[in-house]
C-alpha cells in the first residue's frame, strides 16, 4: 500500500501517537483499493478518453471505502507532479496513475486542501449549509485544477437542501466537481441520482479480505493463523474498516499474550473465537448433524458446550443457518456450488459428503425453524432458552413426515380402507393425515448389521427398483448402524442416496445418514462381486469353454430350504451351476450350466 500519509521511519513512529490500522493503512491510490476493480476500470477509461463526469455518487455498506475512494478521486482530478505547475513542468491534466506524491496529494489526503472541501451531511443537513456551499462554487480554485466538493452521508440532507442543490448540480461551472457518498442510496432523490454517475462499492469477499488482513499483519510483524483471519473477515461482513478494527483487537491480545509468556506465539483461531464470541465451526457441524438426526440429547449438549465456551445463541443459530444454506445450495445446484460457500474448502468437502443423505424438503424445513428461533432470540429475556427450544423443535421435526410423505400415506390408507371397509380420515383433516402417516412409519424392530442386510431388506419390502440399484450402483465405503458412506456409480440415479435415506427411515423407524464420498474408491458393487465369484467357479468356467461365445446374463440366488445350517467350519459351498443362466450367443440358444 502507499505510504503517503505514513512515515515509516522507526523514530518517527515512536514519537507519533498510536494510529489505528484503519487509518494507518487507508488506501492512497487506486492501486491500493481492493475489491473494486470494475469501478477503477471504468474511471481509467473515462480519464483516458477525457470524459470525466461533473458529479459522482458512491454507495455501499459501512467501511467498504466510499470516503477513501472520494479522496483518491479528488487527488486524481487535481494530480500535479512535483515538477509541474509553478515549477515549470508541463501540466498533464487529471491522471489515474499517480506514481509519486504530487503537489496537492498530501493536503488532500489529510483533508486540509483549500480546493477540496469535505462536508458531513449528517451534521450539516439544512438548506443554509447548501447555500453556503453554492456561494463558493462560482469562485475559481485557489491552487488546484478543480474545486471538489465531497459530501458524506448525502442522504441525510433535508428536502429543501436537495432542492437548493439541484440546479448547481445539473449545470456546475467547469472548474467544479461533486463527489457524494451514502450508505442509503434509496433515500437520495431520483432527481439527484439522475445527475450523477453512480458506483456501487460492494462488500469485500472473505477470501480477498483475508489476504488483505494477512498482508497487514505481516507489516505489523504479528503472526495470525489463516483460520483466525478468516474468522475476522466473516465477522466483518465485507467491511474493511470493521475487519481492521477487529485485527487491532487481535494484535492487542497478542501483545498481552507476549507480556505474560516468553516468546511470540501465533494469534490462533481459538484466541480470536473467544474474543469475538464465535461458535466452534466443527462443533456447529456436529450440532447440526445431531439435530437433523433427531438426537435431542446430543444437540442440547452441543449447544450448551458452545454457549459455555462464550458463543452467543444468535451466533450459534446463524452459523447453523450458514451450513443449512450451504447444504441447500449443493442440493439445488450440485457439488460445485459448495465452492461459492462462505466457509472455505474444509466446509465444502464436508458439505458435499453430508448433502447426499438429506432431502431438500428437510433442509427447507430446518431453515424455517432456525429462522424462527433466530428471530425469537432478539426479543426473548433468555436467548439461551430460545436457542435450546429451537433445537428441540428441529430435532422432533426430523421424525415428522414431510407434506408429500403425509399425502402419500393418506392416499395409501384411503386405498386400504376401500379394500378393508375401515373408515378413513375425513377429507381436509390435516392432523388425521399426519397421525396416519406416523403410524405407517412406526419402527419395525429391524436390525441391520451390514450393507447386504440393507439390500435384503429392500427385497423383503418388495422394492425391486431400490434393491437393483443398490446391487448395481453402490460402492460401499463404510457401514455402521445409522450411517452408510458410499460412492455412487456414474450411471446411478442422482437421488439414490436421498431415497435410500427415506426408505431406511420408513423401514426401520429410525433416522439414517447416507453420505456420498466421491473421493474414496469403495468396495465392488454387490453385483460385480457376485459376478466375479460366479466367474471364478470351475463349473462355470467349464460351461463357458463348452459353449464358446456364451456369457452370463443373470444370477439367481438359490431358494431357501429346510436343510440345517452348515457347520461354521464347513468349507464354503461352491456356486451351484443351476443358479447361473448362460447365454450362448453363437448357438443362439440359452443353456443352463
Amino acid at each position: 500500500m502507499s505510504d503517503l500519509p505514513v512515515d515509516n521511519n522507526a523514530t518517527a513512529d515512536k514519537a507519533r501517537p498510536y494510529q489505528v490500522l484503519a487509518r494507518k493503512y487507508r488506501p492512497q491510490s487506486f492501486d491500493d483499493l481492493i475489491g473494486h476493480q470494475a469501478m477503477v476500470k471504468t474511471l481509467k477509461n473515462a480519464f483516458a478518453a477525457d470524459r470525466i463526469a461533473h458529479a459522482y455518487i458512491l454507495t455501499g455498506v459501512r467501511g467498504v471505502g466510499k470516503t477513501t475512494t472520494a479522496r483518491i478521486l479528488a487527488r486524481a482530478l487535481n494530480y500535479a507532479g512535483p515538477d509541474s505547475g509553478d515549477n515549470g513542468g508541463e501540466d498533464n491534466g487529471p491522471q489515474m496513475e499517480m506514481p509519486a506524491e504530487g503537489r496537492h496529494c498530501r493536503a488532500i489526503a489529510e483533508s486540509r486542501h483549500p480546493d477540496v472541501l469535505e462536508m458531513d451531511a449528517a451534521s450539516r443537513t439544512g438548506v443554509g449549509d447548501i447555500r453556503e456551499l453554492i456561494e463558493g462554487v462560482r469562485y475559481a480554485p485557489i491552487e488546484a485544477r478543480y474545486k471538489v466538493y465531497i459530501i458524506d452521508e448525502v442522504h441525510m440532507l433535508s428536502t429543501a437542501a436537495f432542492n437548493a442543490l439541484l440546479k448547481t448540480l445539473e449545470e456546475p461551472p467547469p472548474h467544479v466537481k461533486f463527489i457524494f457518498a451514502t450508505t442509503e442510496i434509496r433515500k437520495v432523490p431520483v432527481t439527484v441520482l439522475s445527475r450523477c454517475q453512480r458506483f456501487d462499492l460492494r462488500r469485500i469477499d472473505p477470501e480477498t479480505l483475508t489476504d488483505h488482513l494477512a498482508g497487514i499483519a505481516a507489516k505489523e510483524h504479528v503472526s495470525v493463523s489463516r483460520e483466525g483471519l478468516w474468522m475476522i473477515a466473516r465477522a466483518a461482513e465485507g467491511s474493511v474498516r470493521d475487519a481492521l478494527s477487529i485485527l487491532d483487537q487481535a494484535i492487542v491480545q497478542h501483545a498481552a499474550h507476549i507480556s505474560q509468556k516468553e516468546g511470540a506465539e501465533e494469534v490462533g483461531a481459538e484466541m480470536i473465537r473467544d474474543m469475538l464470541g464465535l461458535a466452534d465451526r466443527t462443533g456447529v457441524w456436529e450440532l447440526l448433524h445431531a439435530a437433523l438426526k433427531g438426537d435431542a440429547k446430543a444437540a442440547l449438549e452441543g449447544f450448551r458446550a458452545q454457549y459455555d465456551a462464550g458463543a452467543e445463541p444468535p451466533v450459534i443459530l446463524r452459523d447453523m443457518l450458514d451450513l443449512i444454506h450451504l447444504l441447500t445450495r449443493i442440493k439445488a445446484a450440485g457439488p460445485e456450488a459448495a465452492a461459492h460457500g462462505p466457509a472455505g474448502a474444509a466446509d465444502a468437502e464436508r458439505a458435499n459428503t453430508i448433502a447426499g443423505g438429506l432431502e431438500m424438503n428437510a433442509l427447507t424445513r430446518a431453515w424455517a425453524l432456525l429462522m424462527k428461533g433466530l428471530g425469537e432470540t432478539n426479543i426473548a429475556p433468555d436467548p439461551a432458552a430460545v436457542g435450546e427450544m429451537a433445537l428441540i423443535r428441529l430435532c422432533f421435526a426430523a421424525d415428522l413426515p414431510t407434506p408429500d410423505e403425509a399425502l402419500k400415506a393418506l392416499k395409501k390408507n384411503s386405498a386400504d380402507t376401500e379394500l378393508g371397509g375401515k373408515s378413513a380420515p375425513a377429507a381436509g383433516d390435516r392432523q388425521g393425515a399426519l397421525l396416519e402417516a406416523a403410524r405407517a412409519r412406526a419402527p419395525q424392530n429391524v436390525v441391520l448389521n451390514s450393507f447386504s442386510d440393507v439390500v435384503r431388506l429392500a427385497g423383503a419390502q418388495r422394492d425391486a427398483k431400490m434393491r437393483t440399484e443398490l446391487e448395481s450402483y453402490v460402492h460401499l465405503v463404510s457401514f455402521a448402524p445409522g450411517h452408510i458412506e458410499l460412492r455412487l456409480h456414474a450411471d446411478a440415479p442422482a437421488d439414490l442416496a436421498g431415497r435410500l435415506t427415506q426408505a431406511l427411515k420408513a423401514w426401520t423407524g429410525r433416522q439414517w445418514i447416507v453420505s456420498v464420498n466421491a473421493n474414496e474408491e469403495g468396495e465392488k458393487t454387490l453385483r460385480d462381486a457376485r459376478l466375479a465369484e460366479v466367474m471364478a467357479d470351475p463349473l462355470v468356467k467349464k460351461a463357458l469353454e463348452v459353449f464358446p461365445g456364451a456369457e452370463v446374463t443373470a444370477i439367481r440366488e438359490p431358494a431357501a430350504t429346510a436343510e440345517p445350517a452348515p457347520d461354521e467350519n464347513e468349507a464354503e459351498r461352491p456356486v451351484d451351476p443351476d443358479d447361473v443362466v448362460v447365454n450362448n450367443t453363437d448357438a443362439n440358444s440359452e443353456s443352463t450350466g
